[in-house]
């Protein structure tokens, strides 16, 4: 008996220590698979992943139960969005005042739940006073910047509230109409598409350069992937959740293919003018709230065209 239990022991032993070592092999394979994906796109996938899946959550929630809520979700997003762009351009010389354009962003995005005319007014009106303000504090400081570079600065103070507030109130447009939770989540879902599937297909195989001088990560294999990828998701929505045809579908796929891929191409342009990668570090594995919607947020205008065009040929009821 004490025989046969040593050799019981011994054979657990082996086949712990056996188990132990398959587990430290899978471990060392799936970091070096990791860093591998890693360096070829140059984000932490795992992280990425992690997040972009509390932010799914986050985003169907609200808009599938509770629509009202998601403006406990877009508005502070949007806000911190014109905080990191205008710090990522103080960080590269550009004079832009963080108060008042956080104070105009949040009047646009106020503005969505007026009338159209007076939701462009207020935009307008907003834009100019940040481009004012920049010029008389400019003027008060008396420090001799270069013309050019005040004329720049003029110019940035009023794109960044176009860019992130004025499209980010797209949303709350969208929203406020008849089902249009529905239509904003397509929009918002479709976008993700696009960027997933270039991601995926450019890993895979990416060969060709798409814009090398813009963005060298960028591939015309992850554009097909993407475009793919937009047309069966416009699809499947467009008919499972919005309810039009199948060529509704497709159109709608196509539409923010183009939105997403120009957004994303001209935030790369933009972070390449300024010298950075991200433009802040906001959310791990992703980079900043901006590189995260830097296609979403351009996909708000032909996604609120596309509603009301094609909504006439839904049968929501």
């Amino acid at each position: 008996m004490p025989t046969d239990s040593s050799a019981l022991s011994a054979h657990v032993r082996a086949a712990r220590s056996e188990f132990e070592q398959q587990i430290e092999r899978a471990r060392i394979e799936f970091e070096e698979a990791n860093e591998r994906i890693n360096a070829r796109s140059g984000r932490n996938l795992l992280m990425a992943i992690l997040i972009g899946v509390a932010i799914g959550v986050v985003v169907l929630g609200t808009l599938l139960f509770v629509k009202w809520a998601f403006l406990a979700f877009a508005v502070p997003l949007c806000l911190l969005g014109i905080f990191e762009f205008s710090r990522a351009l103080h960080a590269a010389d550009r004079r832009i005042d963080i108060g008042p354009q956080l104070f105009a962003g949040a009047v646009i995005m106020a503005a969505a739940f007026a009338g159209f005319l007076t939701h462009w007014l207020v935009t307008f009106t907003a834009v100019m006073l940040v481009v004012i303000w920049r010029l008389v504090a400019q003027m008060a400081a008396r420090d001799g910047r270069r013309y050019g570079d005040v004329v720049s600065d003029a110019l940035l103070s009023g794109f960044v509230p176009l860019y992130v507030a004025f499209h980010g109130s797209l949303t709350l447009v969208i929203l406020r109409q008849d089902h249009g939770e529905y239509w904003l989540l397509a929009v918002i879902a479709v976008a993700v598409s696009v960027d997933t599937g270039a991601y995926a297909s450019g890993v895979a195989f990416g060969r060709h350069p798409m814009a090398p001088r813009v963005s060298p990560n960028k591939t015309w294999e992850g554009f097909a992937g993407a475009a793919l990828a937009s047309v069966i998701a416009g699809v499947l929505l467009g008919v499972f959740m919005l309810q039009i045809p199948i060529w509704a579908g497709v159109v709608f796929g196509l539409a923010i293919l183009v939105s997403a891929t120009v957004g994303d191409l001209g935030e790369s342009l933009i972070k390449r003018d300024l010298g950075i990668k991200d433009m802040s570090s906001f959310l791990p594995g992703h980079g900043g709230v901006l590189d995260r919607l830097d296609s979403i947020l351009p996909s708000m205008v032909p996604g609120l065209a596309l509603f009301f065009l094609l909504s006439p040929l839904s049968t929501l009821a």
